[in-house]
């Protein structure tokens, strides 16, 4: 995908991470480039040809899952596929957000344009017209079991392009019918396949586990920030940074966060003030181990990045069009590309990173609270017992990495057969992708928490400065949350903290250091 100024060119099969990020992160027009509408033309053509000869075809003019083998008549295709879609539509709870719904829609159109699936033209291009009118569908966040596709989800997608349900435009719900008139979109009317090949897919699936992924790469940077803050305010040591001790062991996740570390405090005076005479030999585990455990994160949000991206290109319906047949003629192929396991599988370890990235944290929290640990007064605030300080807020870190300890438990284990035990094994991938938003807000909570606490302790160690890359994060702060002088209605600090770890606040002046992490 290619950007030009305030639109996007769209290879299919070719997007990267920074194209995904981007969609995700704000809306742009889309492009599709001209190569792709040949094979679009192509498989459209070999399902029209297939219904001319009237051999039975499943998706083409057969019912689906169990009822495969029920023949349909060419005069009721078209009800068919409409019929699939309305009976599908059964998705429940809140809705998605605009950022999931744009990364689900360019994956869908990405997908069909690679031809394989037997849509024509018509149906990529009204998707692309919708997503680049702002049309998001209001898509329900429950009801997929990420197998035979997220068909519920999808079939509610799909809706949109019939001119039938809600949509939403800039934030407001409205019917579908006046927004596609609004934006002179003509609904569509689905041929054969048309509709199995728009809900079959993990579309929703992959789209929820990229939020998660993009969510975690904000979570890891920010907490790398706060741990380093952490580390000066509680006058800790930065030779477990040291690039020999990384080295021998030899990760490289560990490696390149020792070497973020390193630079985070490169030049801090509160670490040289204690550089001799310190009486401690060794700090505890959530400061001093902080590049083993953080690098182990990082390596596995790397990983969860490859597959996700791998998936984000495939084509994942069913059945698939190919076109090299024998005797040279289209073949269509049942397999099972919809069965979202490597989504689950993803989005499973990708909890796992969001859970202990804000499990560090809470500890190095504790850590700085506690005065017989960190030197600093008892809660980070003067005259404690008339001020309780930071105590309740530790109480609220503690909550939410509990929370997220239950959230982190796999979802891809499960599975409750479907289609009466047609679909006998399912991955549960769209939960598993769901649930990391909430886990991630937990998180990005427990880091703000950490940063306003580390923020508190290196104002007790005036008028020394931490590192100059930390004292522009304090800056960044204290612009927007005073000291803690006195107990005051504390929420709002840690609201306003929280922010700026999902905004990417943190790193936002410092991205080079952080580059090496989407390399």
């Amino acid at each position: 995908m290619t950007q030009h100024a305030k639109s996007w060119t769209l290879k299919p099969g070719a997007m990267t991470l920074g194209d995904l990020r981007a969609v995700w992160a704000a809306p742009a027009k889309l492009i599709l480039a001209a190569e792709a509408y040949p094979v679009i033309e192509a498989s459209a053509a070999a399902v029209q040809a297939i219904v001319a000869k009237g051999d039975a075809a499943y998706g083409i003019n057969t019912g689906f899952g169990l009822l495969a083998k029920t023949r349909i008549p060419d005069e009721k295709l078209e009800q068919l596929q409409r019929n699939l879609i309305l009976s599908h539509s059964v998705g429940t709870g809140e809705l998605l957000s605009d950022a999931v719904v744009r990364l689900i829609m360019l994956m869908k159109i990405g997908s069909l344009a690679r031809g394989y699936s037997g849509v024509r033209p018509l149906i990529v291009d009204t998707l692309i017209a919708l997503y680049n009118a702002g049309i998001m569908p209001a898509i329900p966040a429950k009801g997929s079991v990420g197998a035979s596709g997220d068909l519920a989800p999808l079939s509610h997608m799909t809706l949109a392009m019939l001119g039938v349900g809600d949509v939403r435009v800039n934030g407001e719900l409205m019917p579908a019918p006046e927004a596609l008139a609004q934006a002179g979109i003509a609904p569509v009317v689905l041929a054969a396949k048309e509709g199995l090949a728009l809900i079959n897919g993990t579309q929703v699936s992959n789209a929820l586990a990229l939020h998660g992924l993009f969510m975690a790469e904000r979570l890891l940077e920010a907490a790398m920030v706060t741990g380093a803050l952490s580390l000066d305010a509680a006058k800790g040591s930065d030779a477990p940074f040291d690039a020999r001790v990384h080295a021998v062991r030899g990760q490289p996740g560990q490696i390149l966060a020792a070497q973020m570390y390193r630079q985070l405090v490169a030049n801090s005076a509160i670490r040289a003030s204690h550089l001799e005479g310190d009486e401690r030999v060794q700090d505890p585990y959530s400061l001093r181990c902080q590049p083993q455990v953080m690098g182990a994160c990082l390596d596995l949000i790397g990983n969860v990045g490859r597959t996700l991206l791998i998936e984000a290109n495939a084509v994942t319906d069913n059945p698939l069009i190919f076109q090299d047949g024998p005797n040279g003629q289209a073949e269509i192929v049942s397999g099972g590309n919809f069965h979202a396991e490597p989504v689950a599988f993803a989005a499973d370890t990708l909890a796992l990173a969001i859970s202990e990235i804000g499990a560090l944290a809470e500890r190095r929290i504790a850590l700085l609270i506690d005065a017989t640990l960190s030197g600093l007064p008892p809660f980070l605030v003067r005259d404690p017992g008339v001020n309780s300080g930071f105590m309740i807020a530790h109480v609220t870190a503690a909550a939410l990495a509990s929370e997220n300890k239950s959230l982190a438990h796999p979802a891809s284990v499960d599975s409750l057969p479907t289609s009466a035990n047609q679909e006998d094994h399912v991955s549960m991938a769209t939960f598993a992708g769901r649930r990391l938003d909430d886990m991630a807000h937990n998180t990005a909570v427990i880091v703000g928490i950490e940063l306003l606490a580390a923020a508190q302790g290196i104002d007790f160690h005036r008028p020394l400065k931490t590192s100059p890359h930390l004292e522009h994060v304090h800056h960044q702060l204290r612009q927007k949350v005073p000291f803690f002088d006195a107990d005051r209605f504390f929420a709002p600090d840690i609201e306003a903290a929280k922010q700026m770890v999902l905004h990417g606040e943190l790193s936002s002046t410092c991205k080079n250091l952080f580059a090496p992490l989407y390399a």
